[in-house]
């Protein structure tokens, strides 16, 4: 269902349809588009496993903060297993603005680069179909599926 004035869908994704979304339909999928509250929500989940991995890390294996040398293994294993799904998820939340996944790079320009990038991130979409596809309906389906109109 999308909103008559302005093309966008009318309600938000949750945060479990996002999640589902991106780790069980569009793990390694980078085409068609990514509505703001898919992103946002995925962003939260990872931000969310890392503070759990931390104080597994430093209970369970003695991760030492203090020391520069240490590792913080279940923090890295969790930063591995969801870097490409969030590398996905942000190169489809940038085709809904219309730009190509490549502008994900402009994180690497320092401090500016990160501020432009959280822009992007928080600006709505384009109201209209793309080259990149639909606009994203976030609907959840009664088969599962999330709906994105690819």
């Amino acid at each position: 269902m999308e909103s008559a004035s302005t093309g966008r869908p009318t309600h938000m994704m949750s945060f479990t349809d996002a999640v589902q979304n991106v780790l069980m339909n569009n793990y390694a999928n980078w085409d068609g588009r990514a509505s703001r509250s898919e992103y946002w929500w995925f962003f939260l989940f990872v931000f969310i496993l890392q503070l759990i991995a931390l104080p597994i890390d430093i209970i369970v294996l003695g991760y030492d903060i203090m020391d520069p040398g240490a590792i913080q293994i279940v923090g890295v294993i969790a930063g591995i297993a969801f870097f490409f799904p969030s590398l996905c998820v942000g190169i489809r939340r940038l085709h809904d603005l219309g730009k190509s996944g490549w502008w994900l790079l402009i994180v690497l320009i320092p401090l500016l680069g990160a501020v432009v990038f959280f822009v992007f991130m928080a600006t709505e979409g384009e109201q209209q179909p793309n080259q990149y596809g639909n606009v994203p309906t976030n609907i959840f389906e009664q088969d599962g599926n999330i709906h994105t109109n690819y």
